[in-house]
């Protein structure tokens, strides 16, 4: 990872997102494991982008609070895990919690990991908020998605789709097909 300076507002697709974090959970999924548990690590991937209200609250975009600042780094995709994990208990289920817990953190600190593979916008905060220097992947294949749906559903958002086809959802395909065989086997 490397430092970066601001070069624009980007991300994923929010369905970029939550494809990757499906496609995490084939690792974890089991008998037990239904497709609640995959929704809400679809959630998980999403959840750090709570952040765009900072912009209505006035707080500048490279403030720790501000986009791409605390809530996607990797002590709050920790704490959201444990949070959720802890919810999830109330309720009784009989989820083995340390697998649920790795697989809601994996799910929610991916976000920030994509966002770390664009082509603009500041990078991520991943060690906020003991560090609030940004970053970015030394690889950044994925092109900055418009904001807003107006803007999506536009030829830029169709280029956008179509290379996240090819650098988020081929890979997430690829990964879930060979993680497949060791499901059937009953191993992790």
């Amino acid at each position: 990872m490397s430092a970066h300076p601001r070069s624009g507002f980007a991300m994923p697709s929010v369905f970029s997102h939550a494809v990757a974090a499906c496609a995490l959970g084939t690792a974890f999924r089991n008998n037990e494991t239904t497709a609640p548990v995959l929704v809400l690590g679809a959630l998980c991937s999403v959840v750090p982008d709570i952040d765009v209200i900072s912009f209505a609250l006035g707080i500048p975009y490279e403030h720790v609070l501000g986009h791409r600042g605390l809530t996607h780094s990797l002590p709050f995709a920790a704490a959201f895990a444990t949070i959720l994990v802890s919810l999830l208990s109330t309720f009784g289920t009989t989820q083995r919690f340390s697998a649920l817990w790795v697989y809601f953190f994996l799910a929610t600190a991916s976000h920030g990991v994509l966002d770390a593979m664009t082509t603009g916008g500041l990078g991520i905060a991943f060690f906020a908020p003991f560090d609030s220097a940004r970053y970015w992947m030394p690889w950044r294949p994925i092109l900055v998605s418009p904001i807003g749906a107006s803007s999506f559903f536009s030829d830029r958002g169709a280029q956008v789709i179509a290379n996240e086809l090819l650098w988020v959802w081929l890979p997430a395909l690829v990964f879930t097909v060979l993680v497949l065989p060791f499901r059937r086997n009953g191993t992790r």
